[in-house]
Order: structure tokens, then C-alpha cells, then sequence
């Protein structure tokens, strides 16, 4: 299994021979509502994809998931799974081949790739977008991936889990409101399903972020004060940092697993 960090949220999955972009921001800036006053993402770096891309994952549908500039500019013949919210945004946009995923409900990618949807974060009262449990059906490795840090209880009968892809450092507008969830919530998924592999998400590597809303946002925890919890809880789980645009090749045990 082979992960590149493309800043933020974005990733590229390389499993069981497959190429999966996950909630891509490649191009352009980062808006809301095009609320540029409210909030601006910039990357300072770009990052072209190499072909082929086998499928393209989408999480949620807000812009920071489901990133229009970018998504505009991919080839609109790729597969693409995503939330139900994000599958309204793609098939706007003009996407050939879209599979709206439910919690419960799973895709198969070329009998070498499993991807379930699992509850992931609330999005207001009566919306909960995706996390997803992904599955290596070649070496039965399975990698867990939700962006906000809200972690579904149903986890629990999931496990093993190799390799966790989740916030480890919480955001709340001024420490009331979580935008993010981090060390509590990811110690307890540790708990739960002892990953070998912790990646942080949604951390801003090489992009700069302005606007009214920057002011009030706070930083809730550091990756050192996880590793120590960790620690404390006798979790031999490793938290790996890669810089953007890094690959990290894992080498993880075969092991079998019910799908």
C-alpha cells in the first residue's frame, strides 16, 4: 500500500495494483459559497496526476471534499464514488460513471478493491456524510478514512483495520464549537481497532488560508501531545508525517478478513 499526501484532505491511494484519488483539491483556491471575504484556501504547491486514475473517492460534498475547480478539470470518464451529497455535486458537473454510496452499502472496484461507507461527519441536523473502510482483496489490508475525526461506533465490529487516514489535532471556532474532532476521538478509534498506521488529515501543509473566519478558528491539541496518549495507553500504533506530495510505501502483513 502506497499513500501520497496532497495537502489537506486530498490523498492518492495506490492498493491491490489501484489508483484511487481521495477528495482531491489539485487546482485553484478553496472557497465556501464563493465567500471568498469568509474563508480562502491557496496552495503555494500544484500537484498533476499521473494517469491512470482508477477511481476517484469523494467523502462529503462541501467544497473542501468535492472541489469544483478541481473536478472540473479531471477527465469526467473516471468512476467516481461518493456520499450521496457529493454525487449531487459530480453529476452537475457532468460525470460519466457515478455510484452513490449509503452507510452499509459497498463498491467493488475490479474484484481487487473494496470501498464501504460508514457514518462519518454530521453536516447540520439531518445530514451525516461518509467515512469509509477500504479493502485490499488481494492481501486483505484494510485502510479507514473519515476527514472530521467522528467516528461511528460500528467501527468496532470492522476491525482489524491496518491503517487510520483521520484528523489527530482538533479545530473549533473559538474552543466552543468542533469543526474538527482529533485527540480524543482518534485515541478512542485506536482503542477499538489498534491500526498499525496513523496518518493525520486535514492539516494544512503548504496552504495558506484567510478571511473572517481564520480569526476565531483554534488549533486543539498537537501530533506530539497524541503520540504521548498513545503511549500512555499502551497503544503500539505509529503516527507517520508525511510532507506533501511524499509517497509512504507500507508494508503490511496479509492477514484474513471478513468483507
Amino acid at each position: 500500500m502506497r499513500l501520497t499526501w496532497l495537502d489537506s484532505n486530498s490523498w492518492l491511494i495506490e492498493i491491490a495494483g489501484k489508483r484511487i484519488l481521495l477528495d482531491p483539491w489539485l487546482v485553484g483556491s478553496l472557497m465556501f459559497n464563493n465567500l471568498e471575504w469568509l474563508f480562502k484556501g491557496i496552495k503555494s504547491a500544484s500537484y498533476p496526476m499521473e494517469e491512470p486514475i482508477d477511481l476517484i473517492l469523494l467523502s462529503q460534498g462541501l467544497e473542501d471534499h468535492a472541489h469544483p475547480p478541481t473536478l472540473k478539470e479531471l477527465d469526467h470518464n473516471i468512476p467516481l464514488v461518493g456520499s450521496p451529497n457529493a454525487a449531487k455535486v459530480v453529476k452537475e458537473l457532468g460525470y460519466t460513471q457515478i455510484t452513490s454510496l449509503s452507510h452499509g452499502e459497498t463498491y467493488t472496484l475490479d474484484k481487487a478493491v473494496s470501498i464501504k461507507a460508514v457514518p462519518g461527519s454530521p453536516i447540520g441536523p439531518q445530514l451525516t456524510e461518509n467515512g469509509y473502510i477500504i479493502t485490499d482483496l488481494v492481501n486483505h489490508n484494510r485502510l479507514y478514512y473519515e476527514p472530521h475525526g467522528y467516528h461511528s461506533p460500528i467501527l468496532k465490529d470492522e476491525t482489524p483495520i491496518d491503517v487510520v487516514i483521520t484528523p489527530v489535532v482538533g479545530i473549533s471556532i473559538l474552543h466552543v464549537l468542533p469543526v474538527l474532532q482529533g485527540q480524543k476521538t482518534t485515541l478512542e478509534l485506536c482503542q477499538w481497532v489498534k491500526p498499525q498506521f496513523v496518518l493525520p488529515t486535514a492539516a494544512a501543509g503548504e496552504v495558506e488560508y484567510e478571511g473572517m473566519l481564520t480569526a476565531v478558528l483554534k488549533t486543539e491539541g498537537t501530533i506530539e501531545d497524541f503520540q504521548q496518549m498513545l503511549a500512555q495507553n499502551n497503544l503500539s500504533t505509529q503516527v507517520l508525517t508525511p510532507k506533501p506530495g511524499e509517497s509512504i510505501d507500507l508494508a503490511l502483513d496479509k492477514k484474513q478478513v471478513n468483507v
